[in-house]
């Protein structure tokens, strides 16, 4: 009885992984380069969001505790000094927002870059054939569609966290702004 359920468990557990391969098969080679992008953008993305939840309110606590233990908070080299303080809060919490800011919009480049591949293949077989047969061309029309479908899904996603982020690092900057509070001569 086992060996009979053998075939259908092996099946079962495997489809996962050949209908992966289909997809990367059915976008041709650019696929790749965009699921590299892809990758280095949810990582970079979960990183700020570990940021954000784990380091950063430690962070605002010690700025909150070297600020509150200054004497002196109310002459211009303390005002330069607080915001020497919020201005490297602000990098911090930005810090990987630029390489987001680039990834993103080279998502839809790069599946632009498979569109024009896959057009290059369909014309290609029309030369060769002499003739426009519409199942030896579906091929590269594949390659062109699931490349740019793949580009913009994974540059829309990444939009949505960059926006997110960065109303984030303008938040807490402003809340810096309050919390580091000068006290008037």
């Amino acid at each position: 009885m086992l060996q009979a359920l053998e075939p259908w468990i092996t099946d079962g557990l495997t489809a996962p992984f050949r209908s992966i391969q289909d997809f990367f098969d059915a976008g041709g080679p650019v696929l790749w380069l965009i699921f590299a992008a892809a990758l280095v953008m949810w990582t970079l993305i979960i990183e700020r969001w570990w940021y954000f939840r784990e380091v950063f309110p430690q962070e605002q606590e010690r700025l909150r505790r070297e600020w509150g233990h200054r004497q002196d908070r109310h002459s211009w080299y303390a005002r330069r000094i607080r915001t020497m303080l919020i201005s490297q809060a602000n990098i911090a919490m930005g810090a990987t927002l630029p390489i987001m800011r680039v990834v993103i919009p080279m998502c839809p480049l790069l599946g632009l870059l498979g569109t024009v591949g896959g057009m290059l293949e369909v014309f290609d077989v029309m030369s060769l054939q002499g003739s426009a047969d519409a199942r030896t061309m579906a091929n590269g029309v594949s390659h062109a569609m699931v490349s740019t479908m793949s580009g913009l899904a994974v540059s829309l996603s990444g939009m949505f966290f960059v926006h997110r982020f960065q109303a984030r690092v303008e938040r807490e900057t402003e809340r810096l702004n309050d919390v580091l509070a000068y006290e008037e001569a």
